[in-house]
C-alpha cells in the first residue's frame, strides 16, 4: 500500500478465529497492549517518535498552513507570521515573539503551497486503503474558523480536478478499486447543528438518534438516509445536495463559515474471498473455522469529518442567532478536546457522553478505527492563541492509540440459496433417476409380460398340436386294429376255404375211386365232377380275389403305419421345439432376473442416497421449523405489543408519516421538539420492529398481510408502516409487492383499523418521490378518496389526509391527483371538524400551492390554479382564522403562493382575498410569510388598485 513520507504502512495483524456469539463475525486486531477498561473500546498510550510497530494504530496527525489572505496581507506590517515550518524534519516552530518560540513534531507538515493531491495521498489514502481491506477508518479536519478545513476536506472541484478535497478523492479511489458485481458502496451525509443530528441528503430528517451497541460498542444512526452509489457523477450530485443543505454564514473571519460539523459516512461491503486473493492468505486456524466454500463479506465504514471552526465572538463578529451557533460549536469542540486529553493522559474516565460529536466519533479516538487528523492553522500572529490551541490539540491526539479490527461475516443468505439450489438439484436428479428406473422397470415388466404371453400361447399351441396328434394316433391305431381284425377274419375265412378245398379234394379222390369202381356211373360223376370243378374254379377265383384284397389291405396297413411313424416324428419335433422354447424362456427369465437384481441393487443405492439426502433435508426442515417457531414467537411478540402500540399508535403514525418537513418551511420549533421527543419515546419499539424485520424478513412480513386472522393482519400492517418510515426500506417494500398488498387491503377490507393503519403505511411510502408516481399509477389516490368518503373516524381521516398531503408535494402528479378526486376528497374531510385532520388538509393544500407556484414561476405551466377549480380558495378565505396557529400558517402560506400567479388575480379579488392578503402581510407570526404576502401585493397592479 502506497504511503506518504513519514506514514508507516499497516503492520501484520493477528486474526481471532473464534466467531462472535450470535453474529457469525470474526475480527482481527492489533492490540497496543493491556489497557484498563473505559467507555471507549480501547485505551491509549503515549506514542513514541519512531515509526515502529506500536505506531501502526496510533492516530496520525498532519498540520497544514493556510496561505496569507487579503486580511493577513493588510495587517502584514503589524502582525508578522507566527509559524515557521520545517517540512524536512516534520517540525513546526510557533513564535510568540522574536525571542520566544516552541517546536513541535508532527507526522507530516504541509506548507501553504502543498497540493490537494499530496495532502490526500499522505493523510487519507492509507486510511482509504485500510477501509478497502475491511477496517473502519476516520479522516478529520480540525482548526480555527477560516483556516481551510472545508477546502481540504469538502472541496468538490468539479470544474478543476486538482482542487478536489479528501471526500471526492476518497470516493473516486474507492469506486476505482471496487467490483460492482460483488461489492457495494453507500453513503450517508449528516451535519451536527445546534447539538441536533440532521440528514443533509433528506433535510426533513432532524434530531436523528445515536444508538450504541451494548455488546460491540459500535455506533449507528438509525433513520439516516443511506444512498447506494454506482459512479462518481452520482456521488458529486449527492455531495452538492448535502453542501446546499449545510448551514453556513458570513463572519468577519470567513465569508462562508460552516455553522455545523459535517460527517460523510461511506459504508463499504466487499466479498472476503476476492479481497483475500489480492491480499495475504489467512492462517490455518481461520481456515479450519471458516472453510473456503463459505461466502464471507467484509463490512467497513469510512468517516470523513469536516469540523466547524472554533471562533471567538469578538473576532468573528457573530450576533443574534449566530452567537447561539458559535456557543454549540465551541461546546462540542471543547468536549472533543476533553476526550482527547483524557485518552492522552490515560485517564480512567472518558467524558464521551458530554456531546453528540464525541459519541459519533467514539470509534475514531481510542476505538477500533484507523484515524488520520489534519489540523489547519493560519500564519497571522493576530490569532496566536487559536493557532497554539489547535497545535496542542494535534499533539495530544498523536498520543491516542486505536485497536483496529477487521469485521468479517458469513453471508448466510448466499449460503442458504446455495444449499437450496443444491437440494433442488439433488431432488431433481433423484426424481429423474426414479423416473428412469420406473420407465426401465415398466419396459422390463412389459417385455416379461409379452414373453410370458408368448410362452403361454406357444404352450397352448403345442398342447393343442400334441392333443391333435394323439387323437390322430388313436384314430389310426383303432383303424389298424379294425383292419387287423378284418384281416384275421379274412384269414379265418381263407382257412375255412382251404379246409373246404381239402375236403373237396378228398371227395374228388373218393369220387375218382368210386369212378374207378363205378365206371358205370362215369357220366354222372363226370357231370358232377364238372360241376365240382366249376364250383372249385369259382372258389379258386374267390380265393384269388381274397388274396388280392388281403394284399391291398396289407398295403393300406403299411401306408397307415408310415403315416403313424410320420405323426410320431412330428410329435417328437413338436416336443423338441417345446423344449427349445422352454430353454429360451428359462434364459430370458434368468436374464430378466439378473437385470432385476441389478435394478434392485441400483434402487438400494439410490435409496441409500435418498436417505442421506433425506437426512440433509430433515436437518434443513428442522432449521426451517426452528425459524417458523421463531417467527411464531415474533408474531406472539407482535400481539403482546398490541396494548402498548395502541396507546401511542396515533402519535407514532404522525411521526412515521413524516407529516412535518423541516425543509419545507411549514413546521414550527415546538412541533419539531415534540416530534423529536416522540421519536425518542418510541425508539425502543422501533428497534424491536427493526429486529423483527431483520430476523423474519420482509417477504414473510408481507405474507402476514394476507393472514385470515384480523389481529395478525392489523399488526402486520403496523410493522410495514413502521418499516416504511425508514427511507432504506421504502423502495424494497414496493419492489417486494408491499404497495400492491396495501392498496388491495384499502380496496377490499371493510375494517376501520385496517383502513387507518394501511393509509398510514401508504403515507410513509408516499414520502419517497419515486414511490409517489407508482402509488398514483396504481390508483392509490382514488382508493384513498374512496376510503375518505366512507368513514367518519378521525384517525383514519387524518392518515388518509396525510397520505394525500404527501402526494401533493409532487408537481408532476397534480393533474392526475385532481382527476382521481384527491383534492375534492381532501376538502371533503373537513366535514368532521377534527383539528388533526384539518391540519393535514392545510398542509396538503400548502404543499400543492407551493409546488404549483414553483412550476408556474419557472414557466413550465400557465393558467389558473387547479386548487381554485375545486373550490379551495373559497374554503381558505372562509376558514383562514378559525384554526390553530400551525394550521393558520399552512393556509396563509398556501394563500400567498396562490397570489403569486397573476392568472388567479380575478378569483382572489372576487372571493375577498385582498383583505386576507393584507392581514397576512401585517399579522402573520412568520416573517417569510409576511414578506411573501407583501411581494404578492406589491407586484400585482390589480391588487394595488384594490388596496387603494
Amino acid at each position: 500500500m502506497a504511503t506518504g513520507a513519514g506514514w508507516a504502512p499497516p503492520r501484520s495483524v493477528e486474526r481471532h478465529g473464534a466467531p462472535r456469539a450470535g453474529g457469525g463475525a470474526r475480527s482481527k486486531s492489533v492490540a497496543p497492549g493491556p489497557r484498563r477498561p473505559s467507555p471507549f473500546p480501547a485505551r491509549s498510550r503515549p506514542a513514541p517518535d519512531n515509526a515502529g510497530s506500536a505506531d501502526s494504530c496510533r492516530v496520525r496527525v498532519a498540520v497544514r498552513l493556510r496561505p496569507k489572505n487579503s486580511e493577513d496581507l493588510a495587517h502584514g506590517a503589524d502582525f508578522d507570521s507566527c509559524v515557521e515550518l520545517q517540512p524536512e524534519s516534520k517540525r513546526l516552530k510557533l513564535k510568540k515573539n522574536n525571542w520566544n518560540c516552541e517546536s513541535y513534531k508532527f507526522d507530516e507538515v504541509f506548507s501553504e503551497n502543498a497540493s490537494q493531491k499530496r495532502v490526500y495521498e499522505v493523510v487519507a489514502k492509507p486510511v482509504v486503503e485500510s477501509v478497502l481491506e475491511g477496517y473502519n477508518g476516520t479522516v478529520m479536519a480540525y482548526g480555527q474558523t477560516g483556516t481551510g478545513k472545508t477546502y481540504t476536506v469538502g472541496r468538490l472541484g468539479k470544474d478543476d480536478p486538482s482542487e478536489r478535497g479528501i471526500m471526492v478523492r476518497a470516493l473516486e479511489h474507492i469506486l476505482s478499486s471496487m467490483s460492482f458485481e460483488t461489492d457495494c458502496i453507500a453513503i450517508s451525509y449528516l451535519q451536527l447543528y445546534l447539538e441536533s443530528v440532521q440528514d443533509l441528503l433528506a433535510p426533513e430528517k432532524t434530531n436523528i438518534p445515536i444508538v450504541e451497541d451494548a455488546k460491540t460498542g459500535e455506533v449507528s444512526l438509525p433513520g439516516a438516509a443511506i444512498v447506494e452509489i454506482k459512479d462518481l457523477e452520482h456521488a458529486f450530485q449527492l455531495l452538492q445536495i448535502g453542501e446546499a443543505n449545510r448551514h453556513a454564514a458570513n463572519t468577519k473571519m470567513n465569508t462562508e463559515s460552516s455553522r455545523s460539523h459535517a460527517i460523510l459516512i461511506i459504508h463499504l461491503q466487499r466479498s472476503s474471498r476476492i479481497k483475500e486473493e489480492n491480499c495475504r492468505p489467512l492462517s490455518n486456524d481461520t481456515h479450519d473455522i471458516f472453510p473456503d466454500d463459505l461466502p464471507l463479506v467484509l463490512k467497513s465504514k469510512l468517516l470523513i469529518v469536516d469540523l466547524a471552526g472554533s471562533e471567538r465572538i469578538d473576532k468573528s463578529g457573530s450576533e443574534g442567532h449566530m452567537i447561539e451557533e458559535a456557543k454549540f460549536i465551541n461546546l462540542s469542540l471543547s468536549s472533543l478536546g476533553k476526550c482527547i486529553n483524557a485518552l492522552a493522559e490515560n485517564s480512567p474516565h472518558i467524558p464521551i457522553r458530554d456531546s453528540k460529536l464525541t459519541r459519533i466519533l467514539r470509534d475514531s479516538f481510542g476505538g477500533t478505527a484507523r484515524t488520520s487528523l489534519v489540523v489547519t492553522i493560519g500564519p497571522s500572529s493576530r490569532h496566536y492563541s487559536e493557532t497554539s490551541s489547535t497545535i496542542m490539540f494535534g499533539q495530544r491526539a498523536m498520543k491516542v492509540v486505536n485497536t483496529i479490527k477487521l469485521k468479517e461475516e458469513v453471508d448466510y443468505e448466499i449460503l442458504y440459496k446455495k444449499m437450496e439450489r443444491e437440494v433442488d438439484q439433488l431432488t431433481s436428479e433423484m426424481e429423474r433417476q426414479q423416473k428412469v428406473i420406473k420407465s426401465e422397470k415398466m419396459q422390463l415388466d412389459k417385455k416379461l409380460k409379452e414373453s410370458e404371453k408368448a410362452f403361454h400361447d406357444l404352450r397352448l399351441t403345442s398342447n393343442m398340436q400334441i392333443e391333435n396328434l394323439e387323437k390322430e394316433k388313436c384314430h389310426l391305431e383303432s383303424a389298424v386294429k379294425k383292419l387287423m381284425q378284418a384281416l384275421e377274419e379274412e384269414k379265418g375265412q381263407n382257412n375255412l376255404l382251404s379246409e373246404q378245398i381239402i375236403e373237396l379234394e378228398k371227395l374228388l379222390n373218393e369220387n375218382k375211386q368210386q369212378q374207378l369202381e363205378n365206371i358205370s356211373k362215369t357220366k354222372i360223376l363226370a357231370d358232377t365232377s364238372k360241376e365240382h370243378e366249376k364250383e372249385m374254379g369259382e372258389l379258386l377265383k374267390l380265393l384269388e380275389e381274397e388274396r388280392s384284397c388281403s394284399s391291398s389291405m396289407k398295403n393300406r396297413m403299411s401306408v397307415l403305419q408310415q403315416q403313424l411313424c410320420d405323426a410320431q416324428s412330428s410329435a417328437q419335433l413338436q416336443e423338441s421345439m417345446a423344449r427349445e422354447f422352454e430353454k429360451k424362456l428359462t434364459r430370458v427369465t434368468e436374464e430378466f432376473t439378473s437385470q432385476l437384481q441389478s435394478l434392485k441393487k441400483n434402487i438400494s443405492e439410490l435409496i441409500s442416497e435418498k436417505e442421506v439426502i433425506f437426512e440433509e433435508l430433515k436437518s434443513t426442515q428442522e432449521k426451517a421449523q426452528q425459524e417458523m417457531r421463531h417467527r411464531q414467537g415474533l408474531e406472539d411478540q407482535i400481539l403482546r405489543l398490541k396494548q402498548s402500540a395502541s396507546d401511542n399508535c396515533a402519535e407514532e403514525s404522525k411521526a412515521s408519516c413524516g407529516m412535518v418537513r423541516s425543509g419545507s418551511g411549514l413546521g414550527n420549533a415546538a412541533f419539531v421538539s415534540k416530534s423529536g421527543k416522540l421519536r425518542e419515546a418510541v425508539s425502543g419499539q422501533r428497534g424491536t420492529i427493526s429486529k423483527i424485520f431483520e430476523e423474519v424478513g420482509l417477504p414473510n412480513v408481507l405474507s402476514l398481510l394476507k393472514s385470515e386472522d384480523l389481529d395478525v393482519q392489523i399488526h402486520a400492517v403496523k410493522v410495514v408502516a413502521n418499516l416504511a418510515a425508514e427511507d432504506i426500506n421504502q423502495e424494497r417494500i414496493v419492489e417486494e409487492g408491499g404497495l400492491d398488498a396495501l392498496l388491495s387491503l384499502l380496496e377490499t377490507s371493510e375494517n376501520t383499523t385496517i383502513h387507518r393503519v394501511t393509509a398510514g403505511a401508504v403515507a410513509n411510502l408516499a414520502m419517497n418521490g419515486s414511490n409517489q408516481g407508482v402509488i398514483m399509477n396504481k390508483g392509490g389516490a382514488r382508493l384513498l378518496a374512496n376510503v375518505a368518503s366512507k368513514t367518519d373516524d378521525p384517525q383514519t381521516l387524518r392518515m388518509v389526509a396525510g397520505a394525500i398531503a404527501n402526494l401533493c408535494g409532487n408537481e408532476k402528479l397534480h393533474l392526475m391527483l385532481k382527476q382521481d378526486g384527491g383534492i375534492k376528497a381532501l376538502l371533503g374531510m373537513f366535514r368532521g371538524g377534527h383539528t388533526d385532520v384539518i391540519a393535514q388538509i392545510a398542509r396538503g393544500i400548502a404543499n400543492f400551492a407551493k409546488c404549483e407556484s414553483r412550476v408556474i414561476s419557472q414557466g413550465h405551466r400557465k393558467g389558473r390554479s387547479l386548487l381554485i377549480e375545486d373550490g379551495v380558495l373559497t374554503w381558505m378565505v372562509a376558514n383562514s382564522t378559525r384554526f390553530s396557529a400551525s394550521t393558520r400558517r399552512h393556509i396563509e402560506l398556501a394563500f400567498c403562493h396562490l397570489a403569486q400567479n397573476e392568472d388567479n388575480t380575478c378569483d382572489i379579488i372576487a372571493s375577498g382575498g385582498i383583505k386576507e392578503l393584507l392581514r397576512i402581510s401585517r399579522e402573520s407570526p412568520r416573517e417569510d410569510t409576511r414578506n411573501l404576502a407583501k411581494k404578492a401585493l406589491d407586484s400585482n397592479p390589480a391588487f394595488l388598485r384594490e388596496v387603494q
